[in-house]
């Protein structure tokens, strides 16, 4: 971007945009619209708008001009802070909570008891003071963890984490709390990380951002749908992201835009909100240096003439980047050190006695003076400068410049008329809002109604980018509909259906709730967005959790539909128009009630493993409470009540009323007495052995049956709706306060996690990590100080002596001498519209021993493309081309011979820096290696990255465990601790890190490579210092294409004079070479090269000369013998495959011993629903329904794997693409160990746990309790089906691509299987073509063995209300009538001798039942023990095979129709 003359740039000068498309861009504070990047237009983009000519600055003056034409009246605030201070709960260090933590916790009560009593705040920032006036921008600078997150929070007001904040913030007279509650969304915080919504495109996010935040007057009077796509079209031209249009933002684990694009669609969507002030925070982390400049240029246009204020935190920011700012704040430690203009600030330091190196920017060395390892100090001042944080503070309120601030800030104070700023903003904000349909002191644009109708547009948008969950769950409804319907087809309409049908209600309300509990898992990985945009003033959160349930529901209405039209008519239910309407709306009805009921305890919940805990006990409830498991009348009083907080209740009575209401249930072959003797007497003597049934009828009043067997009532079908719609609003209400009011936001700032027995006594012994003697500022500080010779002159041998050595135990490890090159490599892919894309285009070069090789270009070029095909990351799309080892082919090796440390930061959160490195040489160094001397090298790394003070931290989160910084040094000492033999290669190790940090890294690597080792790094916004410490440049512009590769030369000076001999200007003494060669090849969006740099170098001598350079290295090269490569490094892995088994098994074991939320809510689970449903049947005795309640309570013991499943699953998955997307890559170990690991950590924990699920439930229902009995029944249940049912919850992982739509395979296949287990149809009633599922189904097995076992030879005594009751003959006794009858049949006769009113139980012995779903406890119990270990192998075997077929094996499948090109 050209530079920005203000005074002589002509209003009128409009030639970038056309005048029409001006006239209807009202971008109303577009303000910090910031930079340009792609050259390239989307091919459905308006053609108004070029990214070539554009000119923001003209489309800004357009816009103010015709808001003072409309009378629209901005507004904008300055900020002033006087004595700000910030305080939070001391946790810079903390021990780890294990398990083991947990289990001596009361042993250690007086312990934990006096830390919670000693627990102390501590000062994140102290005394901050100075004013920043509208349009002008404040840079501010400090080292990570020195307190610029926490200043640039507060002022925009994220304090709700912070414990006290003290001194006073006012946005030109307003005071904080009124900005925070009525103008929240002109103050906003824009942190470093990229969180959207990864299904999204870069269209729909950018729209969104625009359409939530559309005023209601908009210049030109143009229409809403004109605005929101000028604004999109402007933000996505001034970002480069015009081309990326149609392509997913996505995330680390979801392929997407790039990193940097991914970044610029965060800055987009920030100035898309308008707001008037931002702290941007880190927020050009991730972009190249010409990317970086014009972001900040854009800042600075839209601060000249919106009057916008901005302060910004950037590390490594360039002397052009610091030359736009109007002011800068110093932080160091906590403190403010300086605060002033930003011309004057290097003159102050070093007017304290400090200096600036030569080529050093001016923000590097503001950022060096707070480091006590990157600053030095002039000769004669050695003891006069001041050393630490208080002596700077000190020295600041004692000088002039501090005097001069509080001067500003007194004249800032008396200059603000309060009413009036109060009166201008409201008048600003009324004429944006609409008049009607939202609260007076709303800080959101749009009125709730509105934002629910943007929000459900955006909601079928991501609905259609995540098409495997709407796949699955239609699929899953489909499927499962056929199934059952088949199962229970053309029940019968006599009396032995009825249970059936029953069953089939009670599935259909099941089913889709096991789906809603399953849907909890999608609710979790959207909150940081949602969190983000509340806290852009975006919308509601609750206009947010209504429209996910309005978006949800069509798709679930389809499915739905589908499966009641299905099941209803297979299965011949109530075949009358009325009953079936009836029956979809109610389970329609229910579903989503249940639906909210789960997205309400989700809200509540910050965890997912909490919340399937307690959605799984909630599952048990409303199973056991529904009525069907326990009829009402036999429910005990204690949990009775219930049963009326129980939707499903209601909706059940209702299916049941609907169903048996009008029918009459012939019961001929279920009258007693019966037989050829009874053939001729008369019905009168004869009763129905069946709930409801009335002596002398041979049918059973449908009315009659459901009111004896469930209290249920054919008039309370629309009572119940009723209440239905009842408990949906209220559900549905608590889900949106849940949202609201559960806020992620906020944080304590960086916490490092010890070890138990490892955590610091004094979190200053956490030393830099940067030591004095490797740093540039150092050794030239001891050369000024001995006065040798000044700054400029040493200041090239002090970055010679700077770079150390490597110790000699690493110096002989990287010793190596083979040639690294590739020609003519090509990358195409395809993409989903059919269009091939190429991202490499005919790239060549090489890497030498000993050398350091930058890759550059702007985002987007294709630098981590290269990259990753170099490295054989790639595994789709066309490659061609040439990569050689000393002019020899790529073997089978090479993989394990390189190192490849990548963008992202990905480690295992529960891993220490010790351990994690030590897994890395573990695995990846060859098995001759003793393990001894592996874990000595790990030492040497630690050593070198300078980690020793928290080797023993856990890596944890961001917030959370190792910051930016220590997580960058970890990600290349994992690399490292391998030994790389040929090749490492970085992906951008820089990123994120101030410059003292970013030094350090290219130090290590320069170290690296002066010990041998051959290096290839991507790297973003280098210093001139740092830059230089590369061999060569590997330079590529957009399409993937060399502008440059050769020698970067002393001073930069040998690349410079190739640009400035192929006609680009001249590069200045003071320029940064690096920013110089983007700016010349025309990197960035809006700016513009006058000639192809791709066409200037393939037509140059250097291109020539580094063809023939190459070629001649491969016919050199290829005769020579090839390298002695030991025979380790051939194979794949480098250690065996039971070495790896071993180590992943163990770090598998630490990680759930150190995840005590996971395995808590899994203990919790356990127990409650043991203890509850133990309750629920407690001692249940052998009676008819008691005989029910055994069998229900082992039904019970069976389902609650659904929520243990879905507990466990999104773990699984998360360790899974941590594997996929960095080990897995590197070879570190076979993926058969990695699965070998989760059968072995969540078998034991779930055998334990269901040990004690097995105590809390077995014992109180009231089973047998014989040794024999309670020992079978443990093997069965706590090794057997707890086995069964961890390896099916690991299988199902294998196959599907996320947490979601695990969950609902799981809930279809445990569905299917448990269907077909006779527990809802009697074997007897089973069709004959699902017999054999019936056999295969595993349930079936477990429940032949469990309610084999506890009902046994179990006696059988009716209770009074049991008994069937008949009238014998005249002159007969029940004995002498229905004697012979009764020995036939089984059962028993109460009163034998008495003459009327016959009492019949139709069963004497458990047995009976067992006999009717085909259970034959003595010859069934062992051999089902083998059929349930060959299921538990299938299982496991499936966990491999399915792995290897869908996550493994590439699929290459043929293409038909595709027309090829000529």
């Amino acid at each position: 971007m050209a530079p920005i003359d203000l005074e002589n740039q002509q209003e009128d000068d409009l030639t970038a945009v056309s005048v029409q498309n001006i006239h209807q861009v009202d971008l109303h504070r577009l303000e910090s619209l910031v930079r340009t990047l792609s050259a390239r237009s989307a091919a459905n983009a308006s053609d108004d708008l070029s990214e070539s000519d554009f000119k923001l600055e003209d489309v800004l003056r357009k816009r103010v001009r015709m808001h003072e034409n409309d009378g629209i009246k901005d507004r904008s605030v300055g900020v002033m802070f006087k004595g700000l201070s910030v305080k939070g709960i001391d946790m810079s260090t903390t021990s780890l909570l294990t398990i083991g933590e947990i289990l001596m916790a009361p042993f250690r009560l007086r312990e934990n008891l006096g830390n919670m009593r000693q627990q102390k705040l501590r000062n994140l920032i102290h005394d901050f003071n100075g004013v920043v006036h509208k349009g002008e921008m404040l840079l501010v600078l400090g080292r990570p963890g020195a307190g610029c997150s926490t200043f640039l929070r507060t002022i925009a007001g994220e304090t709700e984490s912070y414990k006290g904040i003290e001194g006073v913030i006012s946005y030109d007279g307003v005071d904080q709390q009124t900005m925070k509650t009525r103008f929240r969304g002109d103050v906003l915080y824009s942190s470093e990380t990229d969180d959207h919504f990864p299904t999204l495109n870069v269209n729909e996010t950018l729209s969104f951002a625009a359409d939530v935040k559309a005023p209601e007057i908009r210049a030109g009077n143009i229409s809403r749908k004109q605005y929101i796509e000028d604004v999109r079209d402007v933000l996505a031209t001034v970002f480069g992201l015009r081309h990326t249009y149609h392509t997913p933002v996505g995330n680390d684990f979801i392929r997407g835009v790039s990193g940097g694009e991914r970044k610029r669609v965060s800055l987009a969507e920030v100035m898309a909100g308008r707001a008037n002030l931002v702290s941007w925070d880190n927020s050009t982390r991730g972009l190249d240096a010409s990317t970086a400049l014009e972001y900040t240029q854009t800042i600075r246009t839209v601060t000249n003439l919106l009057k916008n204020t901005a302060l910004v935190a950037i590390y490594q920011a360039g002397e052009h980047i610091y030359r736009l700012f109007d002011k800068v704040t110093v932080i160091y430690a906590g403190r403010q050190v300086y605060f002033g203009p930003a011309s004057k600030a290097r003159a102050y330091f070093e007017r304290m006695g400090y200096v600036c190196p030569s080529r050093q920017t001016t923000a590097e060395f503001l950022t060096a003076v707070t480091d006590p390892a990157g600053r030095f100090v002039r000769s004669g001042y050695e003891n006069k400068v001041p050393i630490t944080a208080d002596e700077f503070v000190a020295y600041w309120k004692s000088s002039p410049e501090y005097e001069e601030m509080m001067a500003e800030i007194n004249a800032y104070e008396s200059s603000i008329n309060v009413p009036d700023t109060i009166k201008h903003l409201n008048e600003s904000v009324n004429q944006e809002r609409p008049k009607h349909g939202k609260r007076k002191n709303s800080p959101y644009t749009l009125s709730f109604m509105s934002q629910l109708r943007v929000l459900t547009r955006r909601g079928f948008q991501r609905q259609k980018g995540d098409r495997a969950y709407l796949i699955t769950s239609v699929f899953a409804s489909v499927v499962q509909s056929l199934i059952i319907g088949s199962l229970f087809y053309n029940i019968p309409g006599t009396y032995q259906g009825s249970f059936s049908r029953g069953g089939v209600l009670f599935f259909s309300l099941l089913f889709f709730t096991l789906n809603a509990v399953a849907e909890m898992a999608m609710l979790y990985p959207q909150r940081t967005v949602v969190d983000k945009q509340k806290r852009f003033a975006f919308y509601h959160p609750a206009a947010e959790a209504i429209a996910f349930i309005v978006t949800s529901m069509p798709i679930k209405v389809i499915a739905m539909m589908i499966f009641c039209l299905v099941l209803y008519f297979m299965a011949n239910m109530n075949r009358h128009a009325g009953q079936f309407f009836i029956f979809m709306l109610f389970v329609q009805f229910v579903t989503f009630t249940m639906t909210a009921f789960f997205q309400m305890i989700s809200s509540f919940t910050k965890t997912l493993e909490i919340a399937n805990s307690i959605a799984g006990l909630a599952l048990m409830v409303v199973f056991i409470y529904a009525g069907y498991l326990i009829p009402r009348p036999l429910m005990h009083p204690w949990f009775k009540w219930l049963s009326y907080l129980n939707p499903i209740a209601f909706g059940f009575e209702s299916l049941m009323g609907n169903e048996f209401h009008g029918r009459e249930l012939d019961c001929e072959a279920a009258l007693i007495p019966q037989g050829a003797a009874f053939a001729n007497v008369s019905i009168d003597y004869k009763v129905c052995a069946a709930t409801g049934s009335e002596p002398g009828l041979d049918y059973i009043v449908g009315d009659n049956y459901i009111n004896q067997a469930f209290q249920y009532r054919w008039t309370h079908v629309w009572r119940n709706f009723g209440i239905l719609i009842g408990f949906a609003i209220f559900f549905v209400t608590m889900y949106a306060i849940g949202t609201e009011i559960t806020s992620l936001s906020g944080t304590q700032g960086d916490v490092l996690i010890f070890r138990r027995g490892h955590v610091p006594d004094d979190p200053e012994d956490i030393k830099s990590d940067v030591s004095p003697d490797q740093t540039v500022a150092g050794v030239v500080g001891e050369k000024e100080a001995s006065g040798e010779s000044s700054a400029s002159s040493t200041n090239d041998k002090a970055m010679e002596d700077a770079i150390g050595k490597v110790p000699s135990r690493m110096n002989t490890a990287l010793r190596m001498n083979e040639v690294f090159s590739w020609q003519h490599v090509n990358y195409t892919i395809t993409l989903d519209n059919g269009e091939d894309r190429q991202l490499l285009c005919d790239v060549q070069g090489y890497t030498k021993p000993g050398t350091l090789t930058a890759l550059m270009g702007e985002s987007g070029a294709g630098k981590t493309t290269l990259l990753n095909t170099l490295a054989q990351r790639i595994n789709v799309g066309v490659i061609t081309g040439d990569m050689f080892v000393d002019g020899k082919p790529l073997n089978s090796g090479f993989k394990r011979r390189t190192g490849y440390v990548q963008q992202q930061d990905l480690h295992v959160p529960e891993s220490t820096v010790r351990e994690a490195l030590r897994f890395a040489a573990l695995l990846r160094q060859p098995e001759s290696v003793p393990v001894a001397e592996k874990y000595e090298y790990v030492e040497t790394v630690i050593e070198m990255l300078g980690m020793e003070s928290y080797a023993e931290a856990i890596v944890g989160i961001p917030g959370q465990g190792l910051n930016v910084e220590q997580r960058k040094k970890l990600s290349i000492g994992v690399e490292l601790a391998s030994k790389p033999s040929l090749l490492l290669f970085l992906d951008e190790p820089t990123s994120g890190l101030d410059s003292q940090s970013a030094w350090a890294v290219v130090q290590l690597l320069r170290r690296l490579a002066n010990a041998g080792q051959s290096i290839l790094c991507t790297i973003h916004q280098p210093s001139a210092t740092l830059f230089e410490q590369f061999d060569k440049l590997l330079l590529l512009k957009k399409g993937g294409k060399t502008v440059y590769f050769g020698d970067i030369g002393r001073n930069s000076q040998t690349m410079i004079d190739y640009f400035e001999g192929q006609g680009a200007a001249k590069c200045e003494e003071m320029e940064n070479p690096a920013e110089y060669i983007l700016n010349v090849i025309g990197a960035g969006a809006t700016a513009a090269a006058d000639r192809d740099w791709y066409d200037v170098w393939t037509n140059s001598p250097n291109f020539q000369q580094l063809t023939t350079e190459i070629e001649e290295l491969h016919a050199e090269l290829s005769t020579l013998p090839p390298q002695q490569v030991s025979k380790e490094f051939t194979n794949k892995y480098a250690v065996s495959w039971f070495t790896q088994a071993k180590a992943v098994t163990v770090r598998t074991y630490k990680q759930y011993w150190r995840s005590p939320t996971y395995i808590i809510a899994k203990v919790v689970l356990y127990i409650a629903a043991g203890l509850f449903t133990g309750f629920s049947f407690w001692k249940s005795n052998f009676t008819i329904a008691g005989v029910q309640n055994l069998l229900f309570g082992v039904f019970l013991s069976i389902i609650i794997a659904f929520p243990l499943i879905n507990q466990m699953q999104p773990r699984i998955i998360k360790i899974r693409e941590l594997y996929e997307v960095r080990e897995a890559a590197s070879n570190t170990y076979h993926w058969s160990t990695l699965i070998l690991s989760l059968l072995c950590a969540e078998i034991p924990y779930n055998i334990l746990f269901a040990t004690i699920y097995y105590c809390c439930y077995y014992f109180p229902i009231g089973y047998m309790r014989t040794a024999e009995r309670a020992g079978y029944y443990y093997l069965v249940y706590c090794l057997l089906y707890t086995s069964f049912w961890s390896s099916f919850g690991l299988a199902v992982t294998t196959f599907v691509p996320d947490a979601a739509t695990a969950n609902i395979a799981t809930s279809l296949l445990l569905s299917m299987v448990l269907s077909f287990s006779g527990i809802f149809q009697p074997p007897s009633l089973i069709p004959h073509f699902w017999k054999f599922m019936y056999r295969v189904s595993p349930i079936t097995y477990f429940l032949q063995s469990l309610l084999g076992n506890v009902l046994h030879e179990g006696r059988v005594h009716c209770a009074p209300d049991e008994f069937n009751i008949f009238t014998p003959p005249e002159g007969m006794s029940c004995f002498d009538y229905a004697g012979e009858f009764t020995a036939q049949a089984g059962g028993y006769l109460n009163n034998p001798n008495a003459t009327a009113n016959c009492e019949f139980c139709k069963w004497t012995v458990a047995d009976q039942y067992l006999a009717q779903v085909d259970i034959d406890y003595s010859g069934q119990h062992w051999r089902n023990v083998g059929l349930q270990c060959a299921y538990i192998l299938f299982n496991i075997g499936f966990c491999f095979v399915g792995f290897y077929v869908f996550r493994v094996m590439v699929w290459k499948m043929p293409k038909f129709g595709k027309k090829q090109k000529k």
